[in-house]
């Protein structure tokens, strides 16, 4: 297989792939010592036949190689860009070049309207679409390391050349059935920018925390907020600058000095000193001083006040399973458990009731709540029965 390492055979295969109808991409990146994910490996793909280097790899830690031809591509809006999972994928591109692949297909997503269960695997999908199996050993080796090994490019290329027989086979499905507006209307919050840019002010809502104050809530939220800009500034993990259980320590002891703050019992001991240790009393101090009227609140779904029908909420369980059964979808990817009870409290204004999940549940859950529909058994089955 081919490992391209200058940017002019970069364009040459760029260019060549414009002229399919789809391109299927795949990443292998670390993250595990930096804040950011380092790209390591991209995979790429055209159909065809491997044996004409239609399937190549992408060596980015090459000196002096520019993914640019790659990002032309990406932005060419005749070649769909075909990706498992692509997320994370996502995100490496939008935070290194600021775009997004367009036109974009998921075939995990694909595969959840497809019928083939709550985020299905890609070694599911080859074991079922293309009767094959993938050789796993490779999968948590160490993707910087050069040179790569043999076994680890087989898995890699892997990758992208299954995926392309997963795409055909999904997109026909998808064409056959109608549901491929469904897909892209779950594939517009992947190509949100609002789903990747991580803002330090509002970093404390991903910690978990077991009280309402909000003088202790703006203690966390600066301690966050001073992580968070840390971490982005050096490219190092969260958890190095103080994990979470460390952040909630803080927020509980207010260390107001450095004698204080010596005490602690969570802090790594390079946090005790220099500018982290700075950045804590700061940032505590300011959450002292924060005024009441920018006090933070914790978002609530109000769950924890509605009066919930559990009867209703369970009937609505039995018409989201017999919905999704009948149509081939997962039933994650239509309803959660906070909708479902969200509904059975009178509450209309949730996503399960809208787009393409209203035509498979919505529509029907609301007759249901309003006592225009019932539910019976025949046999195995479960009956939808109009009032």
């Amino acid at each position: 297989m081919k490992t391209i390492t200058t940017t002019e055979a970069l364009a040459d295969y760029c260019a060549r792939a414009a002229t399919f109808p789809y391109v299927t991409v795949d990443t292998e990146f670390l993250r595990e010592r930096t804040y950011y994910s380092k790209l390591c490996l991209v995979q790429l793909a055209v159909p065809g036949d491997d044996d004409k280097e239609d399937a190549v790899l992408v060596d980015p830690l090459v000196e002096g190689l520019s993914l640019e031809p790659l990002y032309a591509l990406f932005r060419d809006e005749g070649v769909v860009k075909v990706f498992h999972a692509a997320r994370q994928d996502l995100e490496i591109f939008w935070v290194d070049a600021g775009v997004f692949p367009s036109p974009l297909f998921d075939t995990q997503v694909a595969a959840m309207v497809a019928g083939f269960g709550d985020q299905v695997g890609y070694e599911t999908l080859v074991r079922k679409v293309c009767k094959a199996s993938l050789d796993k050993s490779s999968r948590f080796t160490d993707w910087s390391r050069r040179p790569l090994t043999d076994a680890q490019k087989k898995y890699a290329i892997g990758d992208v050349t299954y995926l392309r027989e997963i795409y055909e086979f999904l997109k026909a499905e998808l064409d056959k059935s109608g549901r491929e507006k469904w897909v892209k209307e779950e594939l517009s919050v992947l190509t949100d920018p609002a789903t990747y840019d991580i803002s330090p002010r509002e970093a404390w809502r991903r910690v978990k925390t077991r009280t309402n104050s909000g003088r202790f809530l703006a203690v966390v939220r600066e301690l966050a907020a001073f992580r968070e800009e840390f971490a982005q500034s050096r490219n190092i993990p969260r958890s190095r600058v103080y994990k979470d259980d460390a952040l909630m320590e803080l927020a509980s002891t207010k260390p107001k000095d450095i004698a204080e703050l010596g005490r602690s019992r969570l802090l790594l001991r390079e946090a005790r000193k220099g500018e982290i240790a700075d950045g804590i009393l700061a940032a505590v101090a300011a959450g002292l001083e924060c005024p009441s009227s920018d006090l933070p609140e914790v978002e609530s779904d109000g769950r924890e006040k509605l009066q919930v029908n559990p009867a209703l909420a369970d009937l609505l369980r039995v018409l989201l399973k017999a919905r999704c059964e009948e149509a081939g979808v997962a039933q994650k990817l239509v309803a959660s458990a906070a909708e479902l009870d969200l509904l059975a409290a009178g509450k209309k204004d949730v996503p399960a009731v809208k787009g393409w999940r209203a035509e498979v549940f919505g529509k029907d859950a609301l007759r249901l709540c309003k006592g225009e529909l019932a539910l019976g058994v025949k046999g195995s089955s479960v009956r939808v029965i109009v009032i």
